[in-house]
């Protein structure tokens, strides 16, 4: 795994966190987004783990706002808030790289496999929920 790095091709126009290609996926238990990593890692390079703490530091503040408890305009906002409240519960999230509808169901077969809490993949246009 990668360590995270939040570059301005993550950010939407707006300055909001919006990295298009990836799906961006939180687990309450680390071991479980651990295991999730280790059994795709050979399928998909350049998987990131993110802590609570680095969401609540990089991902909540990347519209520039450093109090979430405002409501935001439009679905990515909306998704900050929701990575940052699952953040102060103590969940992990993984980035994993998904260049196609191929990819999301590879990796989403490998996700089901253990409880995860809330995952989104990202594209140019449109932020599509993973279930």
């Amino acid at each position: 795994m990668k360590d995270f790095e939040l570059t301005r091709k993550m950010l939407s126009f707006g300055g909001v966190f919006y990295p298009t290609g990836y799906a961006v996926i939180m687990f309450p238990d680390v071991e479980d987004a651990r295991q999730v990593a280790g059994e795709l890692e050979t399928d998909s390079a350049g998987i990131m783990l993110l802590t609570p703490e680095t969401i609540l530091r990089e991902i909540s503040k990347a519209d520039g706002h450093s109090d979430l408890t405002l409501p935001r305009v439009g679905t990515e906002g909306a998704t900050v808030h929701k990575y940052a409240d699952l953040a102060r519960e103590g969940h992990h999230a993984l980035m994993i790289p998904v260049p196609s509808r191929e990819a999301t169901e590879r990796i989403m077969a490998v996700v089901r496999k253990v409880p995860f809490s809330y995952a989104q993949k990202y594209h140019s246009l449109a932020m599509e929920d993973l279930e």
